[in-house]
């Protein structure tokens, strides 16, 4: 095994991170995203259904709510942490020997981890609250601004209250970016094996946005942590649901009403989110990493 060179810590991937991010979220992401979270949400519409109901909220314009400030803030936070620590990190495993697919998952796991307790519980939960707050008003409660559902949340629950569902966050987070680092890594190692390539050899961009891709879409098996996720930041009003659910409670809740289906309701735009985000995230910022290198003439960290 070749001996993988020391490098000091690169921080200019905390200004790429949040740049890569804010540019996912701002293309696809975000319509993506809310068509997800609002199947999420209404368990019964399909994905056509779905894509009605929010273009019925503002055309164009609908798919894209919460973006701003919330989803800004957590794209650039969160892409920040994520570049930063699943870099340094996979980097790291590497270092001790460990195979690029096990660096990648690694990686990933520990980026997903200090996004979720530093920077998405919070903002996760405002979004959620933005593109869900419409199902109580179809229920007659009356429409409040994000600005005043955030004012009583806190009111009510404080912190606490903004970060419902934190935890749920917490293993989504781990398990996407664990899945889309290592299934990325191993799909290059994969693609160069099939194509004869040795193990130094760089990918073309083709190469590399198939493996990102297949990296993004196989890591939406965790469908069901997202769908609970979702039901614990959901503002709703039906009477039937417990109050303050933890993980298992809203799995348990989730399943009473919808059966195993529910669980994996808004897969197939979560596949197409995963695609892009690990295209966005795995493959630009591998290119990042790689021009910022090229201007300091060293290795790129984490690649």
């Amino acid at each position: 095994m070749a001996e993988v060179q020391k490098k000091p810590i690169s921080f200019s991937n905390i200004l790429l991170g949040a740049g890569l991010n804010m540019f996912e979220v701002t293309t696809l992401g975000q319509p993506l995203e809310v068509v997800k979270t609002t199947m999420a949400a209404n368990r019964s519409l399909s994905i056509f259904q779905a894509t009605k109901v929010v273009w019925s909220r503002g055309g164009v314009l609908g798919f894209y709510q919460g973006l701003i400030p919330w989803a800004w803030i957590e794209a650039s936070t969160k892409g920040a942490v994520l570049l930063f620590v699943s870099s340094e990190a996979e980097y790291r495993l590497k270092t001790v020997g460990a195979s690029p697919f096990v660096s990648g998952i690694g990686g990933g796991i520990t980026g997903g981890l200090f996004q979720a307790y530093l920077t998405m519980g919070f903002c996760t939960c405002m979004k959620t609250v933005e593109i869900t707050r419409h199902k109580a008003a179809a229920a007659g409660a009356p429409v409040k601004s994000s600005l005043e559902v955030f004012k009583d949340i806190y009111a009510k629950e404080g912190i606490k209250g903004i970060n419902k569902g934190v935890n749920a966050v917490a293993i989504r987070q781990m398990t996407n970016w664990g899945s889309r680092f290592g299934l990325s890594r191993l799909a290059e190692d994969s693609i160069k094996s099939f194509t004869g390539k040795s193990k130094d050899e760089k990918l073309g961009a083709g190469e590399r946005i198939l493996s990102s891709a297949l990296g993004g879409g196989l890591s939406a098996w965790n469908q069901p942590i997202e769908v609970i996720r979702v039901e614990m930041q959901s503002k709703t009003s039906d009477p039937k649901r417990p109050k303050n659910l933890s993980v298992l409670g809203a799995a348990k809740y989730i399943y009473s009403n919808n059966g195993i289906q529910g669980l994996y309701r808004g897969v197939t735009p979560r596949v197409m989110l995963g695609v892009w985000q690990t295209i966005c995230m795995v493959t630009f910022g591998d290119y990042a990493k790689e021009f910022v290198a090229g201007l300091t003439g060293e290795k790129p960290v984490g690649h």
